[in-house]
């Protein structure tokens, strides 16, 4: 079931936004009232494209973490969000109550899937077996939240990297009992996302790498986390779980430099130790800003490699060194990064996370359903954007006839290992081969890319 304007579920703590509605779609005509401040413009999940809804092409997720366990702190401010169940109180009493505030977010928004951590989740127990209880529990109740309003669970993952035990890595820590704990966390987050139905299970490793080399034994590390992420997917199959395994890269940030540094070194990562078939990747476009990449050259390098899997749909300040987890709105950047999705046959078992925090200014309850339905409005712009890119089929054509020798017999042959170094040295002497410069037409491109807008 879906819900609709007259069958939103809240918590007995009442509705805690404004919008006491599923937002609908109105359309790009319609003038927004005091009734109704938001409406969809653009965001039509029924809508066909390319042969399928909407809401299947972009499969939006919210998060857990930065929209319910976030407060607004950053390293020169305390918290600035004043949610309930931040306050004092018994903890699972205030689990159980952000989790109601949760479902009715999803409801609102309207979105199909959300993601969580464990640790967003359930509070942390004395022991390792009582916080696993605490996950449990409070997946019973989402169990029954998820039947009530037909919201699915994207990914799980499990938090191996706040508890000062991940200081120095969780798969990578010198220390085996770390590395026994954290495998412990991961199995019963597996077994939990293997029963809410989960489309995916993802890995990020963010204690997964080094500060120095001083202290470092790197090919130990290398070794332990191949080790660890082979016993994930050895699990995996071994309780039935059909989703997908995802590693999320990221350059930096909280280590100095981590192992899953981009969608090459995941890929490398993943040959060595024989995974390439099994894990796929998680990409962030604020990630692939921080290792030197565009958002569109890791999506297209994945899928190039075949490890395409899911995105996380959040921007990085381009002003700003760090990892600032904001709401996607640039219509074009995100329309060239679907329109590479779509090229390379849709999203799949992925989804649109929107791992997207609000400014720390930001503090009133209903700005959450803002950042994300606006989000969502600008993805869903883009991707019809991107669907005329591709029934256009002008820049791919470009790009055809840029490398069309190559399709010709004598590059196929020089492709298929039927010509040697030596036959190609006479070839080019006897013939007088002299190549001339072709122009690649940059800006003719970019300014076709324009036009769609």
């Amino acid at each position: 079931m879906t819900a609709t304007s007259s069958s939103l579920h809240t918590g007995p703590h009442g509705p805690y936004f404004s919008f006491t509605n599923a937002l609908r779609f109105r359309g790009d005509g319609f003038t927004l009232s005091d009734d109704e401040p938001f409406a969809y413009r653009w965001y039509d999940k029924d809508r066909l494209v390319l042969g399928r809804r909407m809401e299947d092409q972009l499969r939006f997720a919210a998060c857990y973490w930065h929209s319910f366990v976030g407060t607004g702190t950053d390293p020169f401010g305390d918290a600035t969000f004043a949610r309930p169940w931040h306050a004092d109180g018994d903890a699972m009493q205030q689990a159980q109550h952000k989790a109601d505030v949760a479902f009715e977010l999803f409801q609102v928004l309207g979105v199909p899937f959300f993601t969580f951590h464990d640790r967003d989740i359930a509070p942390e127990a004395r022991t390792l077996a009582e916080s696993n209880d605490n996950v449990r529990r409070i997946a019973d109740i989402f169990e029954r939240k998820m039947a009530q309003t037909g919201v699915r669970l994207l990914w799980g993952t499990a938090n191996l990297f706040s508890h000062p035990r991940y200081m120095a890595g969780a798969a990578t820590n010198p220390d085996p009992d770390v590395f026994a704990y954290a495998a412990a966390q991961v199995r019963n987050v597996l077994d939990v996302t293997h029963r809410l139905g989960g489309a995916n299970y993802v890995l990020w490793g963010g204690r997964e790498g080094y500060e120095t080399l001083l202290n470092t034994d790197l090919k130990r590390e290398l070794a332990q986390m191949g080790r660890f992420l082979s016993m994930v997917v050895e699990h995996k199959h071994r309780i039935g779980f059909k989703g997908q395994i995802l590693i999320e890269p990221k350059p930096a940030e909280p280590t100095k430099h981590q192992y899953d540094f981009d969608v090459a070194a995941v890929h490398g990562f993943l040959r060595t130790y024989g995974l390439e078939h099994e894990v796929k990747v998680n990409i962030e476009q604020n990630h692939a800003l921080l290792a030197g990449h565009t958002y569109e050259h890791e999506i297209v390098l994945a899928q190039a490699l075949g490890i395409f899997g899911s995105l996380d749909m959040n921007r990085g300040d381009e002003m700003l060194g760090w990892d600032t987890d904001q709401f996607p709105h640039n219509v074009q950047q995100v329309a060239l990064a679907l329109y590479h999705v779509l090229r390379g046959g849709g999203i799949g078992a992925g989804g649109l996370n929107f791992d997207a925090k609000l400014r720390r200014q930001s503090i009133e309850p209903d700005d959450l359903v803002w950042a994300h339905a606006s989000a969502m409005d600008v993805c869903a712009r883009a991707l019809l954007i991107a669907e005329k890119m591709v029934i256009d089929g002008a820049l791919q054509r470009h790009v055809d006839a840029r490398y069309a020798g190559w399709d010709g017999e004598r590059g196929r042959t020089i492709l298929d290992g039927g010509l040697s170094l030596e036959d190609l040295a006479r070839d080019v002497e006897r013939r007088g081969i002299e190549p001339q410069p072709c122009s690649a037409r940059q800006e003719r491109l970019e300014h076709l890319v324009a036009s769609y807008l």
